[in-house]
Formats: structure tokens, C-alpha cells, sequence
């Protein structure tokens, strides 16, 4: 009996197979994602909670920061309110996933764009642009990436500077950290000699912290996206975006929130 049911389940698996590869069944198509935006009156938008001044919890537990605002203005120019946006926390490690996958919309997470991730997702035109630094004990001797042979430097997984690193400073002794905290509070017991990441996002522990100082060289130029799902179902949301971002930018609003959060 139990051998009669395999048999069973194997001719129904080969009769499965054989249909799709006869009869090819056409696949219902996915729906533009914009058109869904619109019809559930929300974008869901993926950002990183640790990544002060762009994205970071506030005293109530609310997201605030550079990355947060400008997708408040992005929800007012497509749903036409500031509130229809929901925030979902990703990592670098993750964000490309939960774009991929649908689990977000969007990506607003202080996202560089480089060739190999345009392989995988697509990215709005650059809202912001950063430099990759050095981020070191206020009395460290590292004044260079000449400097770094031989000493432990901070990387953030998932993010350019990771790579960069590699080539940059290939004698050092590279140490992932999955988020900014963690690596900073490293820094800070002497367990990494160096911390590298945008300057952009760096510049906040010096403010905060004057134990700590940012080397005045940046060693690349990070243009910031906002990324989306690939395929033809995101060209029309990609399409607003880019458009509310040219806008904003013709409208200094890109320079407001520079001014509000870098104090650039």
C-alpha cells in the first residue's frame, strides 16, 4: 500500500511536469506597484534605526532623521499626506532582500549607488552624496589610511565601505560589526583602531562625543538612492520618485533637510 502511494505521487509529479511543459499556462501578470501604493493609501518604506542623523529612534520611540523626513515628503507628493508612509527597520546587510522580496516598497537607508547592486535593484536618481571616512580616537596616532597596516578597522557588513576597505587599506585587519553602535562602543574600548563609513553618518559621534574625531580626508564619493524592486512593476513608482526628488531639489527642500540634520 505504501508502495502504491509513492508510485501515486510520483506519476502525479510527472503529469504536473508534463502540463507545464506542454501546455505552458501564461502567468497572471504582477500588479504595478504604484497602483497598488495608491489603492492601499500607504508606502511601506524599509530604513535603517541606527544610522543617526539619517534614521534613529527619538525619546518616544518615533523615526526621525534625514532618511525618515524625506520619505514623509515623498508619501505627501504621491498620497498626498506626510503620515501615509510606514517605517520598517532593515539593515545593509537585509535591505536589498526586503526590497526584493516586496516585504517594502521602498529603500531610503543611506543607500550607495554602485554597478554591482544595479545588478540587482533599481535606484531613484541620487538624493544626497558622501564621502567615506576615517573615525577615530580623539588621541589616536592614525592620521591616514597609511596609517591603518597592521590595526583593526571597523566595517559596517553590507555596506560600501566593507569593499572599499579591502582595496583601500588591504594590510589592515578588517572587523564587521552589524550596526553602527556596536562598532562605535568598540572604537571606544580600544577593540578597533579605526571606524569607516560614510562622513556623512560618522559626523554624528563626533558631535555627540568628543572623545572621538573624524580624519578630514574622504578617500570616495557615495551618491545616495532611494532603491526599489527591479522589474517593469516599479518603473512607474521610480518614475514619480525621481521626479519628486528633482523637485525637491529645485525647491531646496534636499538643502533644508541637510541643513536640519548635517548641519551642512
Amino acid at each position: 500500500m505504501k508502495k502504491l502511494a509513492i508510485i501515486l505521487t510520483i506519476l502525479f509529479l510527472m503529469l504536473v511536469a508534463i502540463y507545464f511543459l506542454i501546455f505552458k499556462p501564461e502567468k497572471y501578470p504582477e500588479k504595478d506597484l504604484y497602483d497598488s501604493i495608491l489603492e492601499k493609501g500607504v508606502i511601506k518604506v524599509g530604513i535603517n534605526t541606527d544610522s543617526k542623523p539619517f534614521g534613529f529612534f527619538n525619546e518616544k520611540w518615533e523615526i526621525q532623521g534625514y532618511d525618515a523626513d524625506l520619505a514623509r515628503y515623498i508619501a505627501q507628493y504621491i498620497l498626498k499626506s506626510p503620515n501615509a508612509v510606514e517605517f520598517y527597520p532593515v539593515t545593509p546587510a537585509n535591505r536589498m532582500l526586503k526590497v526584493s522580496t516586496g516585504e517594502v516598497d521602498i529603500v531610503i537607508a543611506t543607500m550607495t549607488i554602485n554597478k554591482q547592486r544595479q545588478e540587482i535593484i533599481d535606484f531613484s536618481v541620487p538624493y544626497d552624496a558622501a564621502g567615506q571616512a576615517l573615525l577615530v580616537r580623539s588621541n589616536s596616532k592614525i592620521t591616514s589610511l597609511a596609517d591603518l597596516a597592521g590595526q583593526n578597522v571597523g566595517v559596517i557588513f553590507g555596506t560600501t565601505a566593507e569593499k572599499n576597505m579591502l582595496n583601500l587599506a588591504p594590510t589592515a585587519n578588517i572587523i564587521g560589526f552589524r550596526n553602527y553602535r556596536t562598532a562605535y562602543q568598540a572604537l571606544k574600548a580600544g577593540k578597533i583602531d579605526a571606524l569607516t563609513s560614510d562622513d556623512t553618518i560618522l559626523s554624528r559621534f563626533v558631535y555627540e562625543d568628543k572623545s572621538v574625531k573624524l580624519l578630514p580626508k574622504r578617500y570616495t564619493k557615495e551618491p545616495y538612492g532611494i532603491a526599489f524592486r527591479k522589474g517593469k512593476t516599479t518603473k512607474r513608482l521610480k518614475e514619480n520618485i525621481d521626479f519628486a526628488i528633482q523637485d525637491m531639489q529645485r525647491k531646496n527642500v534636499i538643502l533644508r533637510l541637510r541643513r536640519k540634520w548635517l548641519h551642512a
